[in-house]
C-alpha cells in the first residue's frame, strides 16, 4: 500500500505548499492563455510604481518565476523543498499559530528590506524617494529631460516595472529558525559527500547571499536583499520570543 507523501506534513506547511502550487499553476495557465496577468496584479511592486497594490505585500509570497524565464521551475521547487524539509519541525516546535505568524512576518520583513534598497536606488538617481512626474509610460522619453543618465533611467525602470515574487524571504526565516533551534542536526548537501551540521551550513548559505546581494552580478534577477531581510527578521523573532536550541540531547 502506497503511503501518502503528504501524510507527515504539518497543517500550516501543508496549506502553504498547496497555495504556492495552486498560484503557480494558475499564473502559468492564465498567463499562457492571455486571460489574466497574475504577476502584474500579485507580485510586489515598489510603492511609487503605478502597479503597486496593497494586497501585494501578502500575495507576492505565493508567486514564483514562471517556466522559461531563466529560473523556471527551480524557483518554486527549491523554495517548496526547503519548506517541506525544515518547516514541519519548526511548526511542531513553536506551534502552528506561531509558525503561521513567523512565516508571514519573515515574508513581510523580506519585502520591507527590498523596498528600502529600492528607495535608496531611486534616491541616488533622483534625490527623491518617488520619481517626480515620471510614469511607466513616459519614463523613456521624459526622464532624460530631468537630467537622469541612461544608467539611472535603467535603474528607475527596473524598480518601477519589475515586481518581487517568491517565498524565499519567508523560507530564509525558516532556515534561520532551524539553524538556531537545531544547530547540531546534520544535513546531507549535494555534492558534499559528508553530513554538515546546520550551524555551519546555514550561516555559509546566508554569507553567500550577502555576497551576491552586494556584488549584484549582471543578469542576476534574484532578490538577495529580500532573502537576507527574511533571515534577519527570523533571527530577531526567535530571540525575541525566547526560543532556545532544542537538540542538546541528540
Amino acid at each position: 500500500m502506497l503511503q501518502n507523501p503528504f501524510a507527515n506534513l504539518t497543517p500550516v506547511v501543508k496549506n502553504l505548499l498547496l497555495l504556492n502550487v495552486v498560484f503557480y499553476i494558475a499564473a502559468y495557465v492564465f498567463g499562457h492563455a492571455g486571460i489574466f496577468d497574475m504577476d502584474g496584479a500579485l507580485a510586489a511592486y515598489y510603492p511609487g510604481s503605478p502597479k503597486f497594490r496593497m494586497w501585494q505585500i501578502i500575495t507576492y509570497m505565493f508567486m514564483h518565476a514562471p517556466p522559461g524565464n531563466g529560473i523556471g521551475l527551480a524557483h518554486i521547487f527549491f523554495n517548496m523543498f526547503a519548506l517541506v524539509s525544515f518547516g514541519p519541525i519548526i511548526e511542531q516546535t513553536i506551534g502552528d499559530k506561531r509558525f503561521f505568524l513567523y512565516y508571514f512576518i519573515c515574508g513581510l520583513g523580506a519585502l520591507a528590506c527590498q523596498i528600502a534598497v529600492q528607495a535608496f536606488e531611486i534616491y541616488s538617481v533622483t534625490g527623491h524617494l518617488f520619481v517626480p512626474g515620471v510614469t511607466l509610460e513616459n519614463m523613456a522619453t521624459y526622464a532624460p529631460y530631468l537630467g537622469y543618465s541612461e544608467a539611472g533611467i535603467m535603474k528607475l525602470a527596473g524598480v518601477y516595472n519589475v515586481g518581487l515574487v517568491g517565498a524565499s524571504g519567508a523560507i530564509f526565516g525558516v532556515l534561520v529558525a532551524f539553524g538556531m533551534l537545531y544547530p547540531d542536526l546534520e544535513l546531507m548537501v549535494i555534492p558534499i559527500p559528508v553530513p554538515v551540521k546546520a550551524k555551519y551550513l546555514i550561516p555559509v548559505y546566508i554569507v553567500i547571499e550577502l555576497y551576491l546581494g552586494f556584488k549584484q552580478f549582471a543578469g542576476d534577477s534574484v532578490a538577495h536583499t529580500a532573502h537576507l531581510g527574511g533571515a534577519l527578521i527570523g533571527f530577531i523573532l526567535i530571540k525575541t520570543w525566547g526560543y532556545s536550541r532544542r537538540d542538546r540531547y541528540y
